[in-house]
């Protein structure tokens, strides 16, 4: 199943959370991304079908294998690109901003290039 953007932002903020504590429920998704509790739980019913969340008869919400992956990867290029744009002047809620947009639509060869030559 190929993601949308929306779906890779659940998931990313599922990840999130969870780094934060240990049980994460639809609401407390809500709360972090302003989101109404209808736009959640379809998002949550597609993310599931598709494999990449579980969710327990307690409403309780695990990644899969395939979803962590993709919350890795969006987490990972969201706080490498913001640190670059503020390396390069630009402030941090803006920098923020701009990555969450960007880590969505640049390709892994780009991303793994701004990351060869950060490390250099």
């Amino acid at each position: 199943m190929h993601l949308q953007e929306s779906g890779q932002m659940y998931l990313e903020t599922i990840y999130i959370l969870t780094s934060k504590r240990q049980d994460v429920r639809s609401i407390d998704v809500c709360e972090y991304m302003g989101y109404s509790k209808p736009s959640v739980s379809r998002a949550v019913n597609l993310l599931k079908n598709g494999g990449f969340l579980n969710v327990d008869r307690d409403g309780y919400l695990t990644l899969t294998e395939e979803g962590r992956e993709v919350a890795e990867k969006m987490y990972e290029r969201h706080r490498i690109l913001t640190s670059l744009l503020m390396r390069l002047g630009v402030g941090e809620e803006t920098a923020a901003e701009d990555a969450c947009k960007i880590e969505h639509v640049i390709s892994d060869e780009s991303f793994e290039a701004i990351k060869k030559h950060l490390s250099e």
